[in-house]
């Protein structure tokens, strides 16, 4: 883990030719250029939209799927194994079958949108400054969800039963009983589940570079397939600008899990 990590802060501090030959150090230069980027504050917004969009989308979609998960009834070992479908699946394949979902002219989505009336026109998913965010965050969610329900249907299986006799005696309802029992004992599980989510999400290069490389710029890009533009794609191929970047990233990474930490550890110690 070391190793790694001092390459990344060497590369950071280092002058690249445009073919990958280091040139020397370049001190604070990349760090500078990195902040002076004109993308850059369109890139943090995406990074904040796609985060936050799909761990908010997937929390709450997989709790309602882990509480229907509890219940008995026919063919429910099926479906579980099919929830399990979209995480064990590869990103690239999965991104790479939801761009023919959406495809504009022969997309599955559009036929049936189109179908159901619901619009005259074929929607481009994927080109639409309009539509392209939404399509990403919809395809992070559905790779997401599986993981969290498990996650949270672990929880849901480690409350005691007899907490919830005790409840029924008392006569407290449905709701009641939810609110004041099932989501304190699964604040747990939930912040398992919200912490290694938005780590995943806000590192995810397949689904956002499958869904968005036809695209110019920086216009939907993040901040983890903006350094890798910066490094590969754009007109200065700078490494010492990735790697730069690459830090910073995980700066902010560090800084969301830390303030999520510190805003669900009084509620935790609350509720003991």
């Amino acid at each position: 883990m070391l190793y790694p990590a001092y390459e990344l802060v060497r590369a950071a501090l280092s002058r690249y030719s445009i073919t990958g030959l280091r040139l020397g150090g370049a001190g604070r230069a990349n760090f500078t250029h990195v902040l002076e980027q004109p993308a850059l504050p369109t890139v943090l917004a995406n990074t904040a939209v796609w985060v936050f969009g799909v761990v908010i989308i997937t929390m709450v979609m997989s709790l309602a799927l882990a509480q229907f998960l509890t219940k008995e009834f026919f063919g429910r070992r099926v479906v579980r194994w099919a929830v399990i479908v979209p995480w064990a699946a590869s990103l690239v394949i999965t991104s790479r079958l939801f761009t023919l979902i959406y495809d504009y002219y022969h997309g599955v989505l559009n036929k049936l949108l189109i179908g159901l009336h619901l619009t005259s026109h074929p929607i481009d998913f994927l080109g639409d400054d309009r539509w392209t965010m939404w399509s990403m965050i919809a395809v992070g969610v559905f790779a997401s969800i599986p993981f969290s329900t498990y996650v949270i249907l672990a929880g849901l299986n480690s409350i005691p039963q007899d907490v919830y006799e005790a409840a029924r005696i008392d006569g407290a309802g449905y709701w009641k009983t939810y609110r004041s029992i099932t989501l304190p004992m699964l604040r747990p599980a939930l912040s398992v589940a919200v912490v290694l989510n938005m780590i995943y999400v806000f590192n995810s290069f397949p689904v956002i570079w499958t869904l968005n490389e036809r695209n110019p710029g920086f216009a939907h890009d993040t901040t983890i397939t903006f350094m890798y533009k910066l490094a590969f794609k754009s007109a200065e191929r700078d490494i010492g600008q990735s790697a730069a970047a690459g830090l910073f990233n995980v700066l902010l990474i560090l800084v969301a899990v830390v303030a999520y930490l510190r805003v669900v550890k009084p509620q935790e110690s609350d509720t003991r």
